[in-house]
């Protein structure tokens, strides 16, 4: 264990360098999880730590767990001080982590047999992304494609946002091309969210292999994916605005095909 109790320090530093930017991140293969909870869905998932800074302070007995779970990490020891400029809340248990790098492919997917999978089509806020993920995982949806990402799926943001569901629900970034062709190849029928030449969402069925696929709330979905639908599929807008908030609107359509399935 080491004992860090200054921000010049260059171990100090280079946490904040992958906090803020993701070719850091690319090229070191790390990446910064914050807080106990999210840490430990981190550690289920099968990815290793590489450096756990400690606020024993904050941390407490959670501390001691913590590193006791992570027997291959090198452990930094700060002050809260220090802790509260490196962290991005401060409600995070007085834990921070370097975790290595581990993504998914396509091809690393196990699916069951009529899966629910929930696609995102250039989502670029790291806010909106955590909120579909925990969506994802309330519905036990089986995967989530990010395709053509504009924002890389370990930015602190996001997995904050998450909650850590990131890592708990199958996550791969892939193109909108990789993506149409893994569905179409496993007859997984593509329902595309949009306005025009569409269906009520509740009158399509869901019980089938189903890949739920959402655009940015500014453009929409591209017409690649438009081409590949099997269906249109539209939430109903009784008010005077045409649109939902990307979570919002995943949230409704994961959990009508969980009603489906369970109907």
């Amino acid at each position: 264990m080491e004992i860090i109790t200054s921000a010049q320090n260059p171990k100090i530093k280079n946490l904040l360098l992958l906090q803020e930017k993701s070719k850091a991140r690319r090229e070191q293969g790390l990446f910064v999880v914050e807080g106990r909870r999210e840490l430990q869905h981190c550690l289920e998932a099968g990815f290793h730590v590489h450096t756990l800074f400690v606020c024993p302070e904050i941390a407490g007995q959670d501390g001691n767990e913590v590193m006791s779970g992570t027997d291959r990490a090198f452990v930094i020891e700060i002050p809260e001080q220090l802790y509260r400029k490196v962290a991005y809340r401060e409600s995070t248990e007085g834990i921070l982590a370097e975790v290595e790098y581990k993504s998914l492919s396509l091809e690393d997917l196990v699916l069951p047999e009529n899966p629910l999978v929930m696609v995102l089509e250039s989502v670029e806020k790291p806010g909106n992304l955590g909120a579909v993920l925990r969506s994802a995982d309330a519905a036990r949806a089986d995967a989530v494609l990010l395709c053509d990402p504009l924002t890389d799926l370990f930015n602190p943001n996001l997995i904050r946002a998450s909650i850590g569901a990131v890592f708990t629900v199958p996550t791969v970034a892939c193109s909108s091309e990789e993506a149409i062709a893994f569905l179409e190849a496993r007859g997984i029928q593509i329902l595309t969210a949009q306005l025009q030449d569409s269906s009520l969402y509740y009158n399509v069925d869901m019980t089938r292999g189903t890949a739920l696929v959402m655009g940015t709330e500014s453009t929409g979905l591209t017409d690649v994916w438009r081409k590949a639908a099997s269906a249109h599929i539209r939430i109903p807008m009784l008010g005077r605005l045409d649109s939902l908030n990307v979570s919002v609107s995943a949230a409704i359509l994961l959990f009508e095909a969980v009603r489906q399935r369970q109907g």
